[in-house]
């Protein structure tokens, strides 16, 4: 069965509150109809000989009447409950609040596939998701508890229903994988050892990755640092590519202009009005260009840099970079310390030593965020980040190679299949990449089921079909709102990987990968058709 988890109470409590007003009267009508005979049916004062034990009470034997009293409250009780339901509530089929949905429907979202996105223009909003709500515990139990779930789909009436559709001519060769969470089962496979270019169901690997590695509430911190010998402040770079210098924010990130505010402050406080700035980017000591080179899809990877460098406003999808995104975070770092009357040199590579004190720090969101934000956005700068981030918890070069041996050393912990596969990236840009249907599906099934629940947000974060990240403008004939799935596109190749609720109430995982693909609309409508099918399915 699937759990879905409870909102904050403060978000139902106005619905509740009002709820409550419109009841009250009924229920105090009731009380006074029940009045006169919960009156009848109080006991007369007891009556004995005290002991040391205390007075001993006659109780009384229940009249007729009684079980009306308890109907009566039984009813009321219900009707408050069923209001307090309603109230932070409904939720659909698939284990989501509708007004969740509602939600979603109502964010403007980039639409498209993984690498995709619309620029923001200066002076208006950036389109695209925001950061996915953090939910450490969707799925618990499954297939256990009280509420009975159907078997799960047969293996030939699965066959029946996709074979037909993953056999398109758009597809050159293919994998594909469907398992059930609740039991790990294998229920559909067509060659899901072959190891298949994944593209950016790469995320799917890192995200589990790096939540075994620093778990889900690990933060990432930017300090500023200050060395009195010297009067020079570095601005040091912790690995946070969500570090924001915008004035208005609503992914709650860590904020730059935050981070000057509180230096300036501390520096203040020690009579320092001039200050040499520096800045210390030594977190990652490996090369920060991408394999693939200059790409619209990914910055240099940096341990600092502020709104992943984009040059503007946008959130997600391809943009133009800067060309040294820490010396721009560093540079915009001054400027605000001069907003607060801290008068600051040109910065300059350096970097922190021990004499350095620490003047202030901002630390991102927790690593279940980072992780949804990634998987929902494809955020291939995210990505990256950590990875490298896996590769330092893991006594690893935080280069792409350690970064990719980081990844495989993190998914040997959970037992998931390797074999054949290949990591050279962590985001799913570099072609050289393989993986296999059965290793995708295995590592959702693992962060659907209760045994792992550092893993729930590789499940939360994967978009929704027609609501979020770039699922956003898929499944508009069907399956809304029903499949969760993390795409992966580049060319010749389609991917789609993620989970399902089939007809009969069970959480479905599956994995499709396609190479070769000659007509990209065909291929992806193909994919989706095959998700969609599994949401129907009852399958026997």
């Amino acid at each position: 069965m699937v759990v879905p988890e409870l909102r904050p109470w403060r978000a139902a409590r106005p619905h509740v509150t009002r709820f409550a007003d419109a009841v009250r009267p009924r229920l105090a009508r009731t009380a006074a109809a029940v009045r006169p005979r919960l009156a009848r049916l109080r006991p007369s004062r007891p009556t004995g000989v005290a002991t040391a034990a205390g007075p001993r009470i006659t109780r009384p034997v229940a009249r007729p009447g009684t079980w009306r009293f308890t109907v009566v409250a039984a009813t009321a009780g219900t009707v408050l409950a069923a209001g307090a339901v309603t109230a932070a509530g409904p939720w659909d089929s698939t284990g989501q609040r509708t007004a969740e949905q509602d939600r979603a429907v109502a964010l403007e979202a980039t639409r498209g596939t993984d690498h995709g996105g619309t620029r923001g223009n200066a002076g208006t909003p950036p389109r695209g998701p925001r950061t996915a709500p953090s939910a450490p515990s969707v799925l618990t139990g499954l297939g256990g508890g009280a509420t009975t779930v159907k078997s799960a789909p047969g293996g030939k009436a699965l066959a029946d229903i996709l074979a037909p559709l993953l056999k398109t001519p758009a597809f050159g060769d293919r994998s594909a994988s469907v398992v059930d969470v609740s039991t790990g089962r294998s229920l559909y496979a067509d060659s899901p050892a072959d190891a298949l270019a994944p593209a950016s169901t790469t995320k799917i690997a890192t995200a589990a990755a790096v939540l075994t590695a620093l778990g889900p509430d690990h933060r990432l911190t930017t300090r500023a640092t200050y060395e009195p010998d010297t009067k020079e402040v570095i601005l040091v770079g912790g690995g946070d590519p969500t570090l924001t210098a915008r004035k208005k924010d609503t992914t709650g990130s860590a904020s730059l202009r935050d981070l000057a505010g509180r230096t300036a402050a501390a520096l203040a406080e020690r009579g320092v009005r001039e200050v040499t700035l520096s800045y210390d980017t030594t977190l990652y000591p490996g090369g920060e260009r991408h394999p693939i080179g200059v790409n619209p899809n990914i910055a240099l990877i940096t341990p600092l840099m502020a709104d992943e460098a984009r040059t503007d406003d946008s959130v997600s999808g391809p943009v133009d970079r800067v060309p040294d995104p820490a010396a721009d975070a560093a540079r915009k770092f001054g400027a605000l310390l001069k907003d607060h009357g801290i008068k600051a040199t040109p910065p300059g590579p350096s970097k922190s030593t021990a004499r350095a004190g620490t003047l202030a720090t901002v630390s991102s969101p927790p690593l279940a965020v980072l992780v949804e934000r990634m998987l929902t956005n494809s955020d291939n700068d995210l990505a990256e980040a950590l990875a490298h981030q896996t590769a330092i918890a893991t006594g690893r070069r935080a280069d792409f190679a350690g970064a990719a041996a980081a990844v495989r050393i993190q998914l040997q912990k959970l037992g998931v299949p390797l074999e054949g596969t290949v990591f050279k990236d962590a985001s799913g840009l570099d072609r050289r990449n393989r993986l296999t249907t059965g290793l995708l599906t295995a590592l959702l099934a693992k962060s659907g089921g209760p045994a792992h629940p550092e893993l729930r947000p590789v499940i939360t974060g994967l978009p929704i079909a027609g609501f979020t990240g770039t699922l956003a403008g898929r499944y508009a004939d069907g399956a809304a709102g029903v499949v969760r799935a993390k795409t992966g596109t580049l060319t010749g190749i389609n991917a789609l990987a993620g989970t399902v609720v089939d007809r009969e109430g069970r959480l479905l995982a599956f994995a499709f990968l396609a190479t070769g693909t000659t007509d990209p609309t065909a291929a992806q409508a193909a994919l989706d058709k095959a998700a969609a099918a599994l949401a129907a399915c009852g399958c026997r």
